[in-house]
């Protein structure tokens, strides 16, 4: 089993509430709907067999993640992943980190769709943009190569500042909001 696509989740996960909140040495809980787990692995478990795959997962990131714990009650899962774990995301992390530009950029108020674009555009020539009318963002943006990043995100504009969401691709798709296909910027 191919267990990095969802190493890497958990790890941007981390990632983006460290830049939000700041760096702490604690536990951290995530929370995965059975869907979403499916999606990361190209399967279609069951609770109890995804809580095998599981078992499988937390052996082959202890070296990195230190002892994750994964419960799971109707079709949710979490996981605990301790001290370690984000310890080991922090060093990862850099000031020139993408997620942390894009959490420093859109927490300042005035912040504009043109100024995120761009702070796209610096990390790939190959942006899709689209606008978005499905009444829960105005704005889509993703990176075409899948290597750079390859969440969609969601914008919102709230009159003086943005808001975001970060979706797997396949959520997205599965939430239902529309195509993902936009102009490339």
């Amino acid at each position: 089993m191919n267990y990095r696509k969802l190493e890497k989740n958990i790890i941007d996960v981390i990632k983006e509430q460290q830049a939000k909140l700041g760096y702490m040495k604690e536990k951290v809980r995530l929370y995965y709907p059975l869907s979403s787990l499916n999606h990361f692995f190209g399967t279609e478990e069951s609770e109890e067999g995804m809580r095998k795959v599981l078992e499988g997962f937390c052996a082959c990131v202890r070296d990195r993640l230190g002892d994750v714990e994964v419960a799971e009650k109707d079709g949710r899962f979490c996981f605990l992943i301790p001290e370690t774990g984000a310890e080991y995301v922090h060093n990862l992390t850099g000031e020139n980190d993408f997620i942390t530009e894009l959490v420093n950029m859109v927490r300042e108020h005035g912040c504009t769709i043109g100024q995120i674009i761009e702070l796209f555009r610096s990390y790939s020539d190959r942006v899709c943009f689209k606008e978005t009318d499905n009444g829960e963002f105005d704005y889509l943006i993703r990176f075409e190569d899948d290597l750079q990043d390859e969440y969609v995100y969601c914008f919102k504009d709230e009159g003086c500042y943005m808001t975001y969401h970060r979706f797997l691709r396949e959520d997205y798709e599965e939430f239902g909001f529309e195509s993902q296909d936009g102009e490339e910027e």
